[in-house]
């Protein structure tokens, strides 16, 4: 493997990165970039995390509420596009964008929290209904609990309008140079069916691919991946999921799902790299998931760097 100095311009030092002779050495050469690359995805993946764009966009996410399953599955039911929910006066109040006229309102189910009797559980006033004989304490002095739900009307951002919420980009670009098709002829070698759908029949939500088990007793991961123009950040995807195919198609109930998708980005990261294109915004995609992602990424090194030589393997034949 050649070595680069300052002077290399950026195309040349991606030639140098990714030529490896075939001489004996070559598997112990590609391992050693390989591990070299996920530790410059490590680095930037700790200056995401610092940077003030990603600080602007978590500022943004914490004013989104975490809605209960049973909350998610009335908006989904309700406006299956849904991404961003919030209330009118919030989406007026915290991010200056306003309800658009004739929209019709999600409606969900909103605890009612208030003073709760330490006996019977209920507010003062059905206290008083309730035939509960407890009054040791004053009603003023009792703690705040959860009496019941109430429904309450939220909408989605595509229900809005105003000023934009930050995003953070973490698109791949470059030429991609026929990757797609060979990736999808590597996935058939690796033993995963693969299908890339068009957008408008795809089902999944915000996701842009996904690996599943379609049956308890299948062997062979199902990967589907939502079409679009940018056929470098396809690909992307495709390894993406490939990873997780690979690594976490036997599911472990005890795994953490944020470290899943730190390796299998990481993959993604090294794989599109390795083909030469611009993979960098993987570090905001991965400081997205999981506030310890670069601990993660030194922590699985092997695991990571294994899989996107299985991969890059695969390609290349």
């Amino acid at each position: 493997m050649s070595t680069t100095n300052t002077d290399t311009t950026d195309e040349q030092a991606l030639e140098q990165t990714t030529s490896f002779d075939d001489s004996d050495g070559r598997a112990d050469d590609m391992r050693e970039q390989l591990d070299a690359w996920i530790a410059d995805l490590a680095d930037l993946t700790d200056e995401a995390l610092a940077s003030e764009q990603f600080q602007e966009w978590l500022d943004v996410q914490s004013k989104f509420h975490d809605y209960s399953h049973r909350n998610t599955l009335l908006i989904k039911l309700q406006c299956p596009e849904a991404t961003k929910v919030a209330g009118f006066w919030t989406w007026k109040n915290e991010f200056d964008r306003y309800v658009e006229e004739g929209e019709n309102a999600i409606w969900i189910w909103a605890p009612i929290i208030t003073n709760r009797c330490p006996e019977c559980e209920n507010s003062p006033s059905y206290h008083e209904q309730s035939g509960c004989d407890y009054d040791e304490t004053d009603p003023e002095e009792w703690s705040e609990g959860l009496v019941g739900f109430k429904p309450t009307s939220v909408f989605d951002i595509s229900q809005t309008d105003g000023e934009p919420l930050p995003e953070l980009h973490t698109d791949t670009y470059g030429e991609s140079d026929g990757l797609v098709d060979a990736l999808l002829d590597a996935g058939e070698t690796l033993g995963f069916d693969i299908e890339i759908v068009d957008p408008s029949d795809w089902t999944h939500g915000n996701a842009t691919g996904v690996c599943e088990r379609r049956s308890p007793t299948t062997t062979r991961p199902v990967i589907e991946v939502v079409d679009r123009d940018n056929s470098a950040d396809l690909a992307g995807t495709l390894i993406h999921e490939f990873a997780h195919a690979i690594l976490h198609f036997e599911p472990d109930a005890d795994e953490d799902e944020a470290k899943l998708e730190v390796e299998a980005e990481a993959v993604a990261y090294i794989v599109c790299r390795y083909f030469g294109l611009d993979a960098d915004n993987s570090k905001f995609y991965l400081a997205a998931w999981d506030g310890d992602a670069p601990e993660t990424i030194h922590d699985r090194l092997a695991r990571i760097s294994r899989t996107a030589e299985k991969v890059i393997t695969a390609v290349d034949e």
